[in-house]
């Protein structure tokens, strides 16, 4: 079943057959204004984050059809950026259980009997978590992006000082070709070619170097190449 708030925020994935610890979360997470869909097992639980990538899990590690661990090792398996927060609630209090939860993936747990002001200090421990995550994320994003955008401008810069001032001469021989063998009535087309192409590298090294926001195109197979055509 789901129950979506109109509040928006982060969705949440509640996945839990025990109605009452159900219960404390749905009251937390509308204390926190997070709008959530409940999950009654674990089966349901995987196919409903399948279908919506939520950001936040909070899950018991005993559940009908598909334990925890193994929903909480799919998720993982599946959210190679970990991008999705898995908060445990588990009424497994035994040092072994509770690594057996981290190493499935989980990133905290809080064990039962719970409270609802225990809850909800745990649940906003992992709202400060994601928050800092996706600004790192954030920030590794467009550090990557400044990068690559140096990158660009190096390659172009290369690419005018290395193939401008040879394709210059190039041309400039070429024209005066093509004036000699006007002027003794001799084939042209040749030459003409030998300029149009020429001039059809320039004009590549001209769009390269106005590039603002490069981005890729499929090229053959997996392969891309930079989109030249959009900036002409």
């Amino acid at each position: 079943m789901s129950d979506r708030l109109a509040s928006g925020g982060t969705r949440v994935l509640v996945a839990d057959d025990d109605p009452t610890i159900v219960l404390l979360l749905e009251h937390a997470l509308q204390g926190l204004g997070r709008s959530y869909d409940t999950a009654d097992d674990g089966a349901e639980a995987w196919s409903a984050w399948e279908r919506d990538r939520h950001e936040l899990v909070v899950r018991d590690i005993e559940m009908p059809k598909l334990d925890g661990l193994e929903v909480c090792r799919r998720i993982r398996a599946a959210d190679a950026g970990r991008k999705t927060f898995v908060l445990i609630v588990t009424g497994r209090d035994k040092t072994v259980d509770l690594e057996a939860a981290l190493d499935a993936g989980a990133d905290d747990y809080v064990t039962k009997p719970v409270t609802g002001p225990r809850l909800m200090a745990r649940l906003r421990i992992a709202h400060r978590r994601m928050a800092d995550e996706a600004a790192r994320r954030k920030a590794e994003d467009e550090l990557g992006r400044a990068k690559y955008m140096a990158g660009i401008g190096e390659t172009s810069i290369t690419l005018q000082h290395e193939i401008n001032n040879p394709l210059t001469g190039l041309l400039a021989t070429a024209e005066l070709m093509l004036i000699e063998a006007n002027d003794r009535g001799q084939p042209t087309a040749e030459i003409k070619t030998i300029i149009d192409q020429g001039r059809r590298i320039a004009a590549l090294v001209k769009r390269m170097s106005e590039l603002n926001d490069p981005t890729s195109v499929a090229y053959a197979g997996q392969a891309k190449m930079l989109d030249l055509k959009k900036q002409s």
